[in-house]
């Protein structure tokens, strides 16, 4: 893996940007100073002075990440693979089949209906509605009215509390933190009363009027039923193919070789890192 360095302007950069003072916890001020983009042939260096994305009330430091590599393996053919057509004969046996005597029939025979009592609802007088009148409903409510909206604001951040040099991926906090202050909206409370649902009118129904008869019904009408007389078969044993000839190829895989080599996956570059400050700066 090769080592990635910075010029000496990427220094004098950094050093500009680390030279921050702080005074108090929670509200920052967008008034870094002004450094130019720094470039490598070996470093990938972040163009903007403030991080990208932010959230109001957190910290971040620009550090160093160095290049990323990993590790592939790939295969490589040594020899093609072969074929070889063989020839596999047919096998016999004896199977037992049943062979028709007597086909099938049918025979049709006569079924009587059936009867039961049952019990009926008839209707002596049919429903009938009705309107009456539903007054309006009102509610009071109470409203929240914006006055002025929240704001946030840019401020330095000093003192981390979290650290951003890591000797296992080589990365390096360059003492730049900047955090981004949120000033909470102003509201007003009014209170007014409101429709909640109009007047109207509702139909009432008047249910109809019934009444219950007994009567003798047909449960099942009279039918024919056809009765199924089945066919008569007597067994056999006669000799068939059980598998056919055929042909089958046998194959001879070709034979690889594994190497292994390294690439590069990610650029060396300076980037924005989420920390925590003691305090920042006004």
């Amino acid at each position: 893996m090769k080592i990635l360095s910075i010029s000496s302007v990427a220094v004098a950069a950094i050093a500009a940007v680390m030279m921050s003072g702080c005074a108090q916890k929670t509200s920052c001020e967008a008034s870094a100073p002004a450094v130019a983009p720094v470039k490598t042939q070996k470093t990938q260096v972040v163009n903007s002075l403030y991080p990208p994305n932010p959230e109001p009330g957190k910290c971040y430091a620009r550090v160093l990440k160095p290049a990323q590599f990993k590790t592939v393996t790939e295969k490589v053919k040594v020899s093609d693979g072969t074929e070889k057509v063989i020839t596999i004969p047919a096998k016999y046996g004896t199977v037992t089949k049943k062979i028709l005597v007597k086909e099938a029939s049918t025979k049709i025979i006569p079924v009587p209906a059936t009867y039961k009592t049952v019990t009926e609802k008839v209707l002596v007088k049919p429903a009938t509605t009705k309107l009456v009148p539903v007054p309006a409903v009102y509610k009071t409510v109470t409203e929240k009215v914006l006055v002025k909206p929240a704001t946030t604001t840019w401020k330095k951040g000093k003192g981390l509390l979290t650290p951003v040099s890591n000797a296992r991926t080589g990365e390096r906090g360059t003492g730049e933190v900047m955090c981004l202050v949120k000033t909470p909206p102003v509201y007003k409370t009014i209170t007014k009363k409101v429709l909640v649902k109009p007047a109207t009118t509702k139909k009432i129904v008047i249910p109809a009027v019934y009444k219950t008869i007994t009567k003798k019904v047909v449960a099942t009408p009279a039918t024919t039923k056809v009765v199924k007389i089945p066919a008569v078969y007597k067994t056999v044993t006669v000799k068939t193919i059980v598998e056919p000839a055929k042909t089958k190829v046998i194959k001879t895989p070709p034979v690889y070789k594994t190497i292994t080599k390294k690439v590069k996956v990610a650029p060396a570059q300076l980037v924005w890192k989420e920390v925590r400050c003691k305090t920042v700066v006004h």
